[in-house]
């Protein structure tokens, strides 16, 4: 999905963000996801978790937006990106992807679209049927290290992603990277998990991490209460929160309220800083500035999606400063 708000905007720290931090515990992030005008798509209801101000990056995980629960037309027109894998994971409801490397498909629940765009890469995303639908998803982006990030676009479709028992009925399914000794066979570049997690209600499981990685739990639905710590008070997740944890976790106690479903992303951290400006991952303002005027110019870099016109979304204006990287504040 295309990245529609104002990027010269500053990013305001949403309300309800709760930082604590004790002697012997690792620092533990509670934050609130923002509403954000999508332009061209304004009757789409979205939510963003990341990045935040206080949290640009979980690992290689530089993005998550959930749009939904919503019955509604989506209408998403070619599009650019560079430098960063697309994950979208449906929770409801059917969207057709098409790309520039001819892929036609249904992006559908419980199956793992990622698109990797490498250098260059443009896509479309259109809701099934002339009519609004019910749908939900999320959206995350990761982003690409040096080695991969000038490299060739790819996509690939995954229905057979491994699930985890954790215990008490609830589950794991593994989306992309490791979890639990399981790994996805979905291509990742660098150290990382992404998974969904469905507990019942009532349920109080344990949830290995990697103790080197920083991580995040993301609230999809029901009430679930996180311990990050032996002895420590519990922390009430809710859908649209984010709950980030900083290495030196080994493993959290997930108590189930309700019926729930939460979206555990994490990973080493990344390797770089970031300049992130609409669709394009970078490292400087003259590598944004470039794409942009590639795209712009109807350039060979990102190619012509199969089955479209002349129908694109345009590039928004840059901001009237430079472009500088998203560093997380101390």
């Amino acid at each position: 999905m295309t990245r529609w708000e104002a990027e010269a905007a500053p990013q305001v720290e949403p309300a309800g963000t709760a930082r604590t931090e004790a002697a012997d515990t690792p620092e533990v992030l509670l934050l609130e996801a923002r509403e954000v005008p999508l332009g061209g798509l304004r009757g789409m209801q979205v939510h963003r978790s990341l990045p935040q101000r206080m949290l640009p990056t979980v690992g290689a995980w530089c993005f998550l937006d959930r749009f939904g629960p919503q019955t509604t037309t989506m209408r998403v027109e070619p599009h650019p990106h560079i430098g960063l894998q697309t994950v979208t994971w449906p929770l409801v409801g059917e969207v057709r992807h098409r790309d520039t490397l001819g892929s036609d498909v249904v992006v559908r629940r419980g199956v793992l679209d990622l698109m990797t765009s490498g250098a260059g890469i443009a896509h479309s995303e259109y809701s099934l049927g002339d009519g609004p639908v019910p749908l939900d998803a999320l959206q995350l982006w990761v982003a690409l290290p040096e080695s991969r990030r000038h490299g060739p676009p790819a996509f690939e479709q995954h229905e057979d992603l491994p699930v985890v028992p954790l215990g008490e009925g609830a589950e794991a399914t593994v989306v992309m990277g490791t979890f639990a000794d399981t790994t996805s066979p979905a291509s990742a570049y660098t150290p990382l998990v992404g998974a969904e997690l469905r507990l019942p209600a009532g349920t109080s499981v344990r949830v290995p991490l990697q103790a080197a990685w920083e991580h995040a739990f993301a609230g999809v639905s029901g009430d679930v209460q996180v311990v990050p710590a032996a002895g420590a008070n519990p922390v009430p997740l809710a859908p649209q929160q984010l709950l980030y944890l900083a290495p030196g976790h080994e493993g959290v106690d997930l108590v189930a309220v309700t019926d729930v479903t939460v979206f555990l992303l994490g990973g080493e951290p990344f390797e770089s800083d970031i300049v992130m400006w609409w669709n394009f991952v970078g490292r400087s303002h003259e590598e944004i500035v470039e794409a942009r005027e590639a795209w712009e110019a109807d350039a060979p870099r990102f190619g012509h999606v199969v089955g479209h016109g002349s129908e694109r979304v345009p590039a928004p204006p840059l901001p009237g400063v430079r472009l500088t990287s998203r560093r997380r504040r101390g």
